[in-house]
């Protein structure tokens, strides 16, 4: 690489790593250094083609979620680890009580999900991938993101009765949520 390479890299890396991050913690079930992880990989994998890549954005997105099911594959998958308290989010933070419980009950719903089943979420919903890029980068069929979509959001329902308006198994999608409640 080159010195103005370097500074291409430098300077997405200082841009748009932020977002990346949000996107992996979500994939990742709120787990933040394995989000961390993730994205480190991702960025380590793309700096060795960085003159190649067309859309860096893109590209980094796209390691960020064939790694993650990298990870479904794996022979002895990884526990989840709960912590004892929610973090402190300082005086307010500018969340409401409510707010802030809100976001605590969709994390640990969102944990409590497989692997394949968040990232389905996170990909369709977070990122507002339509289901035929969904089943692209996901490497299955759009009738296997449709129905694990479908699982994904009855699983959340069953978790999160007061998020589907106060009644196991009702049909409000949770997209209706406020997206801030979701990201981390």
């Amino acid at each position: 690489m080159d010195a103005e390479d370097v500074r291409g890299f430098r300077e997405f890396v200082d841009h748009r790593s932020s977002a990346l991050l949000t996107t992996a913690v979500l994939l990742c079930g709120g787990d933040r250094h394995a989000a961390e992880d993730l994205l480190q990989t991702a960025l380590v994998k793309a700096v060795g083609k960085w003159r190649r890549i067309d859309d860096p954005e893109a590209y980094v997105r796209r390691i960020l979620y064939r790694q993650q099911v990298g990870r479904w594959r794996l022979k002895w998958p990884r526990r989840e680890i709960s912590v004892a308290e929610p973090p402190d989010f300082g005086p307010g933070g500018g969340r409401t009580e409510d707010q802030i419980a809100t976001r605590l009950l969709m994390r640990e719903a969102l944990a409590a999900l497989t692997h394949r089943q968040r990232t389905v979420l996170v990909l369709r919903y977070y990122e507002d991938l339509p289901e035929g890029e969904v089943a692209q980068l996901l490497g299955c069929s759009v009738g296997t993101v449709r129905s694990t979509t479908h699982r994904s959001l009855a699983k959340l329902r069953a978790l999160m009765p007061e998020a589907a308006g106060g009644r196991p198994g009702t049909t409000r999608s949770f997209s209706s949520l406020e997206s801030s409640e979701v990201r981390s």
